[in-house]
């Protein structure tokens, strides 16, 4: 990670590393500590000379086939500060183009608001390309089928919320039942900080970045052919509408206890939680089992549990129960386009 933020690469990070732990080494030296991850005396020669170059080590002057470490506070925080210098030029940068972006976009005819993007590489690139720039928050729907870039494959969203970018995720119920989408991934994007709601029928596939920008794809017959990105306009300002009304209608992920409240808490368990979350998901007790990776008889079994705790004899008594006596804390997953 250090190396990353100083421009290091990871040979060079781990020379230095074990260069500092040194008094000092001959090439020999490195390349012998080095041996257990395959460096060589030409690999070990090489990379002090490139440590030399990044002021990161320096030949003792009575003896220049010697080198030791440049004590760490003074060499890399040389690195540092020019890195953070990098870092305010491209901010002031950025400020000055945004400016020039703003004054342009106030030029723009009605028609200039929506940009066609056509191809399924075009459109993955520029899906990434609004996470990674996302600076506040991402809100998306989700829905079959998936045909850009799934769950699995979306780093740019992990590294968006990583940075503190808020995500509110809509999905489709038929993703669970399909298992596009699991409760596993749920599970992992809730604990990173998402949050995310089941809706019966999500209208299409969207992506809201900074309440500024939309990005709708475009498919036909289940093939990609393009994206609509939409600018900031009424249009927008619609998206924006339709995103809040079906967020407010749609069902919060129960992923666990933690996502329980009240004197229930103290009568499940994390599995129970799981099950009561995925039928109020509106998901069949044979579409739990499958999500869960259990057996039909144990989901009815543990749904019977929960209808006796509730004091009900139906699912309907059951979903009732769970929102009208506060079981469920409302407050994600990745997303796939």
């Amino acid at each position: 990670m250090l190396g990353d933020v100083l421009g290091l690469t990871p040979d060079e990070t781990l020379a230095y590393s074990e260069l500092v732990a040194m008094p000092s080494a001959t090439v020999a030296d490195l390349a012998a500590a080095l041996s257990p991850f395959g460096t060589s005396l030409g690999d070990a020669h090489r990379l002090l000379r490139r440590l030399e170059e990044h002021g990161l080590a320096a030949r003792l002057t009575g003896d220049e086939r010697r080198f030791a470490a440049a004590p760490p506070a003074i060499a890399l925080g040389a690195l540092l500060a020019r890195r953070q210098d990098e870092v305010r030029h491209a901010e002031v940068e950025l400020s000055r183009l945004e400016e020039v972006y703003r004054v342009a976009a106030a030029g723009r005819g009605p028609t200039d608001v929506v940009d066609v993007i056509r191809g399924e590489d075009a459109v993955r690139h520029r899906f990434e390309q609004l996470q990674l720039g996302a600076r506040e928050c991402v809100d998306a729907f989700v829905r079959p089928p998936v045909i850009v870039t799934s769950s699995q494959e979306n780093s740019a969203e992990g590294q968006a919320v990583e940075r503190g970018v808020q995500y509110r995720v809509v999905v489709e119920r038929s993703m669970l039942e399909s298992q596009d989408v699991t409760i596993d991934e749920a599970v992992e994007a809730t604990e990173a900080g998402e949050d995310v709601r089941f809706a019966e029928q999500v209208p299409l596939k969207l992506i809201l970045v900074d309440r500024r920008l939309a990005l709708l794809p475009l498919t036909s017959s289940g093939d990609v052919v393009g994206a609509l990105l939409v600018r900031e306009s009424t249009l927008l300002d619609s998206l924006l509408a339709l995103f809040e009304n079906v967020w407010a209608r749609s069902t919060p992920l129960l992923v666990g206890t933690s996502g329980l409240a009240g004197d229930v808490v103290q009568h499940v368990d994390d599995d129970d939680a799981k099950v009561l979350g995925l039928l109020l998901a509106g998901l069949t007790d044979q579409a739990v089992a499958n999500q869960l990776g259990t057996s039909l008889r144990t989901v009815q079994r543990r749904v019977r549990a929960l209808m006796d705790l509730a004091g009900v004899e139906t699912r309907v008594q059951l979903g009732w129960h769970a929102a009208t006596r506060g079981w469920v804390r409302a407050e994600g997953t990745p997303v796939p386009v």
